[in-house]
This record gives structure tokens, sequence and C-alpha cells, in this order.
């Protein structure tokens, strides 16, 4: 009787199982009806660019003149040379991208770097039309540009809202990779307000939706057909396809298209600091239960921070009721934010929680493009390092000038062998200008700071380096 009952009860498991594929493989999402929806508003980008790097010539000639047709001197140099000059001259590059129509009356948005320098932009539509394009305006920030053809009833998407994805959500993308022209790849979304090296203002949408070249510029796209990224770039090192691939989200994308179209350029919000990260050393060292916020590691003069009281170390925490959890989420937060208008920030000082107003200004035009340019001080003989594995020297009013650095602020550390120092980071040639809170201005000033701090203690060093501040978490010796 057992074994019946066993038989049956197995064959019934088994009739379940089997009756569960189907179940299981029709609550997959088929993704044939949004493909066909929304291909026709989906466009294919070609673009004709100048190539301005020439050949090497033999003989030490790098670069072939401007020289007419008829010129005696081309016959001699082809002579000479014995090359083919026509071989030598400007060549005529070609990209590819994609692109989506957002309005009936021509308007495409796509990526900056697939139009950049074009001289020529063709937008190929679903059913074979070709049309030449104009760009209205390009974002090289934020990689968004928009691009006008002269056409009128045109298919368009459906623009949706990124901040409903979730982790795990299906999105789909339809574009141009290698120039397959309309072409459908799905996948899910890996992880939402991704942060990339050199990309500040863009929390991109990580996904691994298969992207390759030609992908750039077309839309990403939700179950339900909205729009809901652009796709711009991938992660490789092949060049191909490696499971990594990243979209800005389209909340972004229309701002900047909206002020492209109304004043053809784009402004952002700016607040005057340079930020880093908070590590589990660093957040110790500020009485901090977990890493949060961003930490300002330079106040810029005469910037909306510095007029509102902000000072490096301070962790900032929230900006307008939007909490900061990592510091690359601060700078798209502000880029966004109204300028000139006032703006609460939340920010963590000396173990206290305090709220500033701050007036978000115009991000100036340069500070995109603004490179560091500071003089490492000379280091001088010195004696033997301290319980830290420091020898610091105080700095003269030169030495200070050229690195930028305020009267009275910083000293030099001249040597770093092990010790506590030389495990929290600290270089010969860096400037500390901040230990524990606490501004240093001279040797025996640092020297007083670094004793009367209890051993073993976490603490936040400022430095100033080349490159810029930094913070570096020190722990004090045990004695």
């Amino acid at each position: 009787m057992n074994r019946i009952l066993s038989s049956g009860l197995a064959a019934m498991l088994l009739l379940g199982l089997a009756w569960s594929v189907p179940a299981r493989a029709d609550s997959l999402p088929d993704f044939a009806e949004l493909v066909d929806s929304n291909s026709a508003a989906v466009v294919n980008i070609s673009t004709k660019q100048a190539d301005k790097a020439r050949k090497t010539l033999p003989h030490g000639l790098k670069e072939l003149p401007d020289l007419p047709e008829d010129s005696p001197f081309r016959d001699f140099l082809k002579r000479f040379f014995g090359e083919d000059l026509e071989g030598l001259e400007e060549k005529d590059s070609q990209s590819l991208g994609s692109g989506f129509i957002i309005s009936a009356d021509g308007y495409v948005i796509t990526n900056h770097h697939v139009v950049a320098e074009a001289e020529e932009i063709v937008v190929r539509l679903a059913d074979r039309r070709e049309f030449l394009a104009k760009v209205v305006g390009s974002d090289k920030a934020s990689d968004i540009a928009l691009v006008r053809i002269e056409a009128s009833d045109l298919p368009t998407v459906r623009i949706g809202k990124s901040g409903n994805l979730r982790v795990g959500s299906w999105v789909l993308a339809i574009g141009s990779p290698f120039g397959f022209d309309h072409s459908a790849t799905a996948g899910i979304v890996s992880a939402l307000g991704r942060a990339l090296p050199s990309e500040n203002y863009v929390p991109f949408i990580q996904t691994d939706v298969a992207i390759n070249p030609g992908n750039s510029g077309g839309p990403l796209f939700n179950l339900d057909g909205e729009v809901v990224g652009v796709n711009s770039q991938i992660y490789s090192r092949t060049g191909g396809f490696m499971g990594l691939s990243f979209a800005i989200p389209i909340e972004v994308a229309m701002n900047v298209v909206e002020q492209l179209r109304t004043t053809g350029r784009v402004a952002r919000g700016y607040l005057g600091v340079l930020i880093q990260d908070v590590t589990r050393e660093l957040a110790e060292s500020f009485g901090m239960k977990r890493p949060a916020g961003a930490l300002v590691a330079q106040v810029l003069p005469d910037g909306p921070a510095a007029k509102a009281g902000i000072r490096p170390g301070d962790v900032i925490l929230e900006f307008n009721g939007k909490e900061v959890s990592r510091s690359a989420q601060l700078p798209p937060i502000v880029g966004t934010s109204r300028i000139n208008e006032p703006a609460d920030l939340l920010v963590l000082r000396g173990g206290k929680r305090i709220e500033f107003k701050v007036t978000v200004a115009e991000l100036p035009a340069e500070e995109g493009d603004k490179k560091v340019s500071r003089h490492a001080p000379k280091l001088p003989d010195v004696a033997k390092p301290d319980a830290l594995g420091l020898v610091v020297g105080d700095l003269g009013d030169e030495q200070r000038k050229r690195l930028s650095l305020d009267p009275g602020v910083g000293v030099l550390v001249q040597k770093v062998e092990a010790g506590p120092g030389k495990v929290a980071g600290i270089r010969e040639g860096d400037v500390l200008t901040m230990f524990d809170g606490q501004a240093v201005g001279s040797v025996k000033q640092f020297r007083e700071i670094v004793a009367a701090i209890a051993p073993g203690r976490q603490v936040a060093v400022l430095v100033q380096r080349r490159e810029g501040p930094m913070f570096l978490a020190l722990r004090m010796p045990t004695k």
C-alpha cells in the first residue's frame, strides 16, 4: 500500500512539474509587441567627419603642407618621396549610432559623442527614408544631443520614468549595433545611480542588455513600452559587449533636451566644493555608525558653499531633503537644481547634524575643464621621524602661494617611514592642512594636536597633493 501511495505521489509530482514548466515560461515577458509598437520611432544615425590625423612622411616630414593642386612643390614631393600624396590627404571618417524621435515635427535624441564634430548627419528611418539633420544643441557633460530633421507626422516614443525602475526590472534596447538596423536586445537592470569615472553629472542605469558600437543614443524601454534611458556606453576590454552597459536616465536626458531646445545651452547647479567618499575608517574617525554622505575635502573661494559656511571635513548627508549615501550622488542632484534659488543642506560636523541654507550658483563654463597644476615643494634634509613615522617641516609663504594655500596653513611631510602615517597612505611631499578636525599651520601646532589625541583612536587627516586635497584615515599608535 505504501509503495502504491509512493508511486502515485511520484506521478503527481512529475505531472505537477510538467505543468509548472509552461506556466513559468508563460510568465517571462514577450517583447514582440513592444518592438512592433516602437521600432518605427527608432532611427539610425550616420555621420561624416574630417579625419584631421595625417600619415607620417619619410625623412622626418611629419605632416604634408596644404598645397594647391598645381603647385610645383607638390610634384617635387611626389617624385622625391615616391609617395602617393592622395593617400596622405585628410580622409572622411564614418561613425554610426542610434537615436529616437520625441516629437512628430522631427526632434531626435541621440548621444553627444555620436554627432560631435560631424560635418554631415544622416538620419535613416525604419521606412528607409533618409534626412539630413541639424544639431539643435549638444552637451558633452551628459552625453546628450538634440538634432532635428525636416519632416512631419513622424512616429514618436513615449517618455517614461527611470525612477520607477528597480534592480531586476526587465528592459529592452532597440538600436543599430555594428550598423544592423533595428536590432532588439533585452535584459535586466543591474544597478541604479551608478557613478562612472569622469562622469560627474549622470547617475547611470546599469544593465546587462547587450549593447555594442552603434547602439549609442538609442532608447532603453521598460515593459510598458516607455523610454526610461538613453544607451550611452559599455564597459569592455575587447571593444564588444561584456555584460555591462550603461544608460542615461531619461529624466536627465529630457532636462538637457529642454534646455537645449529653449536656450541652446545647458546650465547646471554649482556648490563650489571638492568631495570624496566616506570610507569605513573615515566614518569611524567622524563618529559615524556607517559610511555615508559626501566628505568635503575643499571649499572653493567665493563659491556658494563658502558663503554658506561649509568647511573642509563637513560630511554632506542630505541636499534638499534627498539623502546622499555616496559622494557620487551629490553632483547630479546639485547639477539639476534650480540656479540662484536656496537649497537645504544637512551636514555632519563634529558629530553633530547641522542644517545650512545655500544659494545654488551656475556651474562656471571652465569648471569642467579645470586642471590642477601644483608644484611639489622641495624636500630638505630631515630629522628622525615621530611616533607616526613622519617628519614634518614648516612651509614658507612662497611655497604656500605655489600650492594655492592660505597664509599660515599646512606643514610639509618631508619623510615617511614605517608607521601609522605610511599605513594611512601619507606620502613624502604631502602637505598636512588638517588633523583630527583641527587646522594645522606649523610643526609646533601639529605636534600639540597629535600629543592630545588618545592612543588607538581613528582620526581624519586632510592632505594637499598635486591632484588636489584628500582625506585619509590614520589610526593613532598605542603606547
